[in-house]
Formats: C-alpha cells, structure tokens, sequence
C-alpha cells in the first residue's frame, strides 16, 4: 500500500484536483504515482508534465523514450516505473520479448536500439559520467545532439518518479511485467 494518501480524485477542487482533471482529459486516467505527486507537491507533477510534454515534441521517437525509461527503471530498481515503461513501450510498437531483453540486459539484435540500451545503462551505472567511448558509440548509432539532450531530459525525469515512487511505496496500477 503507498505510503503517502492521495485524496479522491474525483472530488479534490483544489491544485491537485485541476491536474487531475488536466490528465484524466489527456489520457483518460490519472496514474497512482501522479496522483501521489499532484497530492504532495502539485508544482512538482506539473515540472514532471512539462517535461513529457517537451519530450513528446521532440525528435526522439516515443519507442526509444520508453526504452530510455525502461532501462534507468530497471536499473534504479523501481517496480512502479517498470511496469510503467515496460507498458508504455508495448503501446509504443515494443515486443514483449525485446522488452524482456533490455530488462535482463540482452542485446534485442537492433543495433541501434542496443547502442541506446547500453549508453543509457552506462550512464545510470556511472553516476552520469559517459567515456569518449560511450559518447561516440551512441553519435555513430545514429542518436543526434538534441536526441542526446532528450534523452537527458527523459533521464532525469524518470530518476525523480523512480526515487518518488520508491519512497511512496506507489501501488503499481499497470500490468505486472511478465
């Protein structure tokens, strides 16, 4: 059971309950951790929110933003998030089996997408420092210089719902990962 309460959402008026109402337009439900967030810290759901928004118009495919999600979720341990991403990117055109590869850390046999896998595991198990290796690997695989600061953006955003949601012990509301 999460930690923290969450209010009802269909009756909270406050800031929380206009970035309810906000993503339940949007995607037709509010996720547990949002609903947590908005609670708690409503300015902070609506940084998290713009970020998505910045990402979701970005030249970053969505399939590769969930893989990005994924592997830093799988790598900061936060069930919630995987579950999430693992979700997501099944929505996004990403096989069961390749999701099961990245989150066990195989190569999925797409070249490109294997060189994200690995600059994005480096860079979650380096504490953020990339080699000249690392960096020429991911430009040679294809990733531009604003995907670079894309997938820095989704980066950071998925380390503060991984570490929320570990705090929050958020109940995972998406389809438990097989």
């Amino acid at each position: 059971m999460s930690r923290l309460s969450t209010p009802n959402l269909e009756t909270d008026t406050g800031p929380s309950g206009q970035i309810y109402a906000q993503i339940k337009k949007a995607i037709g439900g509010v996720p547990n951790t949002y609903a947590a967030i908005a609670a708690h810290g409503p300015a902070a759901l609506k940084s998290i929110l713009a970020a998505v928004a910045v990402l979701t118009g970005g030249s970053l495919p969505r399939r590769d933003l969930e893989v990005v999600k994924l592997v830093i979720s799988a790598a900061g341990g936060c069930d919630y998030c995987v579950a999430a991403h693992s979700h997501l990117a099944k929505l996004a055109g990403v096989s069961a089996d390749v999701l099961k590869q990245i989150r066990d850390g195989a190569p999925t046999g797409d070249a490109r997408r294997d060189a994200l896998v690995h600059f994005v595991r480096n860079l979650a198990q380096s504490s953020g420092t990339v080699s000249d290796e690392d960096f020429a690997a991911i430009k040679s695989a294809g990733y531009s210089d604003a995907q670079l600061v894309e997938i820095s953006l989704a980066f950071a955003t998925t380390v503060f719902t991984n570490d929320f949601n570990r705090i929050n012990d958020t109940d995972i509301d998406f389809p438990a990962v097989a």
